[in-house]
Formats: C-alpha cells, structure tokens, sequence
C-alpha cells in the first residue's frame, strides 16, 4: 500500500509562488519548465490539447513568451487544499509591435511528492489575449 506525501501548506504557497517568479524572469522559459515534473501534463488552455512532458511545455512557453518584448504574471490569490493550489493571476505585456495587453486567469495545480507541478489545468482566453496584442489602433 503507497501513501501519498502531504507537503504543508506553506510550502505549496512557495512553490505555487516560484512558478509565477519563474514568468517574471529573464530566463522564463527554462525557469517556468523547471517548475514541473518530467512526465507532467499540462491542459493551458484548458479545452487545449494536452502538453505532455517539459518538451511539449517547453514549446508552447517559448512561443507565447516569442509574442512579447516584455510579459509576466503575478499571482493575486492563492488558495490551498493538500498538494493542489488554485491561483488567479494577471497577466501584463508588451508585444514585440509596441501594444501593452493585459490578461487574466485561473490556474489550478497539483503537486507531486517532490514539489513540482505534476498537473496544472489553466483557465484563461489566449484568443481574447491575442485579439488585443494584434489589434490594429
């Protein structure tokens, strides 16, 4: 019989907190992946097809962060329940045309016993962040 390791709550606040200073770093892409676990999924967006593993994260960082001169997110409340975490966030950029966008969203995470992110379900409209990005003054 396995039993699965609780980590406290502080310590899924830090590390739910590390994947958000990750987005804010100058190197984002390595920093965000090294955030989950090897053979984590991912559904960002969820209704997305699934990103499997730190390749296929790895990817789709890389070309949401290739829209950007400058973007991050900030956590604006966090919420606890054993090794998941429920974090709505904003998102701010400037896209590499000059355009200043902002974006919201809610992203759910599952730790894993070694604390990193085996799973993460985000809710946010990339199309709606898109739309704004390329919007023509």
């Amino acid at each position: 019989m396995s039993t699965q390791v609780t980590l406290s709550p502080e310590t899924i606040q830090t590390l739910a907190q590390q994947y958000f200073v990750a987005t804010r770093s100058a190197d984002k892409v390595e920093s965000m992946v090294a955030c989950f676990a090897e053979d984590t999924t991912s559904y960002d967006p969820v209704g997305g097809p699934a990103l499997q593993g730190h390749a296929g994260l790895r990817q789709f960082f890389q070309g949401i962060a290739d829209l950007f001169a400058e973007v991050e997110l900030t956590e604006d409340f966090i919420s606890i329940n054993g090794n998941e975490a429920a974090v709505k966030w904003t998102g701010r950029g400037v896209g590499k045309n000059g355009r200043a966008v902002t974006f919201e969203g809610i992203d759910l995470f599952e730790f894993n016993a070694a604390g990193k992110i085996q799973s993460l379900r985000a809710y946010w409209n990339p199309a709606a962040m898109l739309a704004q990005l390329l919007e023509v003054a």
